[in-house]
């Protein structure tokens, strides 16, 4: 047993290296130290565009006698611009994007009908400017101007800067006449997306934020480039039964949003989309009051992407971004560089790539250690320990030395008994001296024997 003394300790500190192998191995970044909120609008920035659909018409003026009017003309470049701006949702990495149908209504339109509009909007421009009636000036406006094209515009902006054009692949209605949904198409791959979730699931006082660009974010305070971050706004549901005249059914949110906000994604805690923001409810006194929006269900967008050909997916720009933000907010940021690098050559033009690197790096010097990254490692340490320990325990239990046979010590010299005397086969002597021993000489040598005993008595008594 003197190897146990040395093997058993052995083998527990083997096993103690392999069960620390695992708990390292075992180790996954945290990111508890971030809200649910702050990791939706990162995982949903990216995804999240602004839209613009409008249409421009072309004019001609035919009154050479009214310089005032050319000049207007002039600067307006004998053009007018009919449409606007909203939000949409990139849901596949090959470029599908929800949105809603009044967002790229003007794209849609008759063409006689975008006349009418932009005409009414050159009117009011004239009336304005020499302060006539509007009545007036489209009576003259009427009669020496025509329009000589128009040109119909989708563009989408994506975070990164970049502007696309975007094809409308299927299409609901306005709001007021139908179900406000819009699919469009832009070239491009590996694109950030979101996931479409189950309206059929919300319940009443569900979280949800609203992402998008409000107009009413934009200001000329702010740099040319703020206008490509999009908002985020938290809320919960109000209402999940209700519907618009149409009968197309709507979600109310108390989320704060305004014009521009249209056809963004309303974002449920997994960061799904729950729904995509269409109107909001009646002014007060001429001013829009918060906490009264509404949005189209996703399971209705569901049946225009379905339309659409659309296939909701995501691609390995997501699941890298993710995957490195995990490991930024869990303080691991070399493993969190090698993921954005690895999102910037999928996908350079990713609006949040940069930062994150930048981050990182400066960060470098602060960076845990992702025992996960050397599993390769334990594992063919683990597998040698265990070899080790059964070795060990093979040597120390099942070979035991054979025992040697001891030689024997040499037994004590005990003396030869000594050749017993011979004892004559009779001891009784002749007595009566006949010749012969019998029973005569018995009975005299027992008389002699008592004879000897009683003299021997009297001498101790005496």
């Amino acid at each position: 047993m003197k190897r146990a003394l040395f093997t058993i300790p052995l083998c527990l500190i083997l096993i103690g290296v392999m069960v620390t192998s695992f708990v390292l191995m075992g180790i996954k970044p945290s990111s508890s130290n971030i809200s649910q909120a702050q990791k939706l609008a990162e995982y949903t920035k990216p995804a999240v565009v602004r839209i613009l659909g409008y249409s421009v018409v072309s004019w001609q003026f035919n009154n050479p006698n009214d310089p005032e009017v050319e000049a207007i003309l002039s600067q307006l470049n004998y053009q007018s611009v009919v449409g606007g701006s909203g939000s949409g949702a990139i849901i596949s990495s090959d470029g599908y994007i929800v949105t809603n149908a009044h967002v790229v209504e003007s794209a849609q339109m008759d063409d006689e009908d975008i006349a009418n509009a932009a005409f009414d909007q050159l009117v009011t421009i004239m009336a304005d400017y020499f302060q006539v009636d509007f009545e007036t000036a489209y009576e003259y406006m009427l009669t020496y101007t025509q329009y000589t094209g128009i040109q119909k515009v989708i563009k989408v902006i994506l975070p990164g800067g970049d502007t696309l054009d975007g094809e409308v692949k299927s299409y609901g209605a306005p709001v007021n006449e139908g179900k406000d949904v819009a699919v469009l198409k832009i070239e491009g791959k590996n694109l950030p997306s979101l996931k479409l979730g189950n309206s059929d699931n919300i319940q009443n006082q569900d979280n949800i934020w609203v992402s998008g660009y409000p107009a009413a974010a934009d200001s000329d305070l702010l740099s040319p480039d703020s206008s490509l971050v999009s908002s985020m706004n938290a809320g919960q549901i109000s209402a999940t039964d209700k519907k618009t005249e149409q009968g197309s059914p709507v979600i109310q949110i108390n989320a704060a949003a305004t014009h521009g906000n249209s056809g963004g994604p309303v974002i449920n805690e997994k960061g799904e989309i729950i729904g995509l923001l269409t109107f909001r409810g009646d002014t007060v006194n001429g001013q829009e009051v918060q906490g009264f929006n509404f949005s189209v269900p996703v399971n209705t967008v569901k049946e225009f992407t379905n339309q659409a050909g659309a296939k909701n997916s995501s691609s390995n720009t997501d699941k890298l971004y993710k995957e490195g933000l995990e490991l930024y907010w869990g303080g691991y940021y070399d493993n969190a560089l090698e993921k954005f690098e690895a999102v910037q050559r999928l996908y350079p033009n990713h609006s949040e790539i940069k930062k994150f690197i930048t981050n990182s790096e400066q960060r470098a010097g602060d960076s845990k250690t992702l025992w996960s990254d050397y599993k390769t490692i334990f594992y063919i340490a683990d597998g040698v320990a265990a070899l080790l320990i059964i070795l060990l325990l093979v040597f120390t239990f099942a070979f035991k030395p054979k025992n040697r046979p001891t030689p024997a010590a040499a037994a004590p010299q005990i003396p030869a008994a000594a050749p017993p005397t011979q004892v004559p086969e009779n001891t009784i002597p002749d007595l009566n001296n006949d010749g012969k021993i019998d029973v005569l000489d018995i009975i005299l040598a027992l008389q002699e024997q008592q004879k000897k005993q009683q003299k021997k008595d009297e001498e101790n008594d005496s």
